[in-house]
């Protein structure tokens, strides 16, 4: 009996699950405010860079067996060189996670205080919020039951909740077509947007993503045929993740003349139709991005720290689970607290900023090694367009070190 398609699929909808948080919403809906539908082509590029850099991500995972953080260690021949590459890749992964898990958590909660309101509660004098603890519960359960499969589904159901949740949303302000077409297939720049639009690619193209997947594939796939089911997941779910972005600038395009503050109030332009009911329907829509995010952060540093140490490490290994209960536990201390971990966030950034650029050559490099992948090498237009993402992974590291800078100067 032929399986069916939807079971040859998984792997790369955690990764959309992973792009589409609390940032990313954040992002859009602040993009579509301020300059309409104008940077919806922004977006549209990134799709297409992700799907590039992730297809050469999974392909590799799926022909060597190993993640993106052992090839790293198997590859680089020189000590010190391989050594800087891991202490990088371990600072941006799994410190940066760990500094920005508060924030996926956080983002859960945004949307959650809408469908359960009166949530704080008081220990030893602080007021404490307790839809903070049911996510980190809820991340932990998953997380700690060590499955695969499980994993998978239940974010396939998160990423397809929140999809139609925006989608619907999109559809629902009635975009006029011709601003759409023209905000999607002609580039322009209005006004000040030049670091918005950097910010909507660089919320797409995102580092950690590329350890995820490679190490997922793996878990799912180890037959070199099975190479055409890792591209069209890719193609996929990425493209539906890509598309759902669109719909949040979309969504705050339809906001612009109005007060916004936060994610949240993307539910306003949707009263005129749904009445009280709008908050609702973004409450899920926010709380599926917030705890997709929650889970999928901590699960990369988990992998990315058993690709840095060589670890032989299944999902219910101590290690593992050490490293993925040490990053949520993290975020859901500066959550509860709602502190930042400012000096943290900023190393992690600066490591983010440097290591973008460097995987992805790396990653082209590898791509293109016939003793490490065989006949499944790049084409040489796969290797023109990864030298395109390259520049554009190049003006994301620089756009981070200059923010820092400045911040650092002010």
């Amino acid at each position: 009996m032929r399986t069916p398609w939807y079971k040859k699929i998984g792997p790369a909808t955690l990764i959309a699950a992973a792009f589409i948080g609390p940032g990313t919403v954040t992002v859009c809906t602040l993009a579509g405010v301020n300059f309409g539908m104008n940077l919806l082509w922004a977006l549209l590029l990134s799709m297409i860079a992700t799907i590039i850099l992730q297809e050469m991500a999974a392909r590799l995972g799926l022909i060597t067996g190993n993640g993106l953080a052992a090839a790293l260690r198997a590859q680089i021949a020189n000590k010190t060189l391989r050594n800087t590459a891991l202490f990088l890749v371990f600072s941006a992964i799994i410190i940066g996670n760990s500094a920005y898990e508060a924030g996926n958590i956080s983002g859960g909660v945004l949307g959650l205080r809408e469908l359960i309101p009166n949530t704080q509660f008081s220990l030893l004098g602080y007021k404490l919020e307790s839809l903070v603890l049911l996510i980190g519960v809820v991340a932990f359960f998953l997380l700690y039951i060590g499955r695969y499969k499980i994993l998978e589904r239940v974010l396939m159901g998160l990423v397809l909740v929140m999809s139609l949740c925006f989608l619907i949303t999109a559809v629902l302000t009635a975009p006029d077509l011709i601003p759409l077409l023209k905000g999607l297939f002609i580039p322009s720049s209005p006004g000040d947007s030049l670091f918005t639009i950097i910010a909507l690619i660089g919320t797409t193209v995102v580092p950690y993503n590329l350890f995820l997947h490679a190490a997922l594939v793996s878990e799912k796939w180890s037959q070199s045929n099975d190479l055409k089911w890792v591209r069209r997941d890719t193609v996929i779910a990425v493209g539906v993740g890509g598309l759902v972005s669109m719909a949040i600038l979309v969504c705050g395009a339809a906001l612009q003349g109005m007060a916004v503050n936060s994610a949240a109030d993307l539910g306003k332009g949707l009263e005129p139709l749904l009445g009280g009911f709008a908050k609702y329907f973004i409450a899920i829509a926010l709380f599926a991005a917030g705890i997709t995010s929650a889970i999928t952060a901590p699960l990369a540093a988990a992998y990315v720290a058993r690709g840095c140490f060589g670890w032989n490490a299944s999902l219910k290994d101590k290690r593992f689970r050490a490293v993925w209960m040490a990053v949520l536990f993290i975020g859901v201390f500066f959550a509860l607290t709602g502190s930042s971990p400012i000096a943290i966030i900023q190393f992690a950034q600066v490591a983010n900023g440097i290591v973008l650029p460097l995987i992805a050559i790396f990653l082209l490099w590898a791509v293109n090694r016939s003793g490490l992948l065989g006949k499944f090498v790049n084409s040489t237009l796969q290797n023109l367009l990864g030298i395109a993402i390259i520049g554009v992974c190049l003006l994301l590291s620089g756009r981070t070190l200059y923010k820092l800078l400045l911040s650092w100067m002010g």
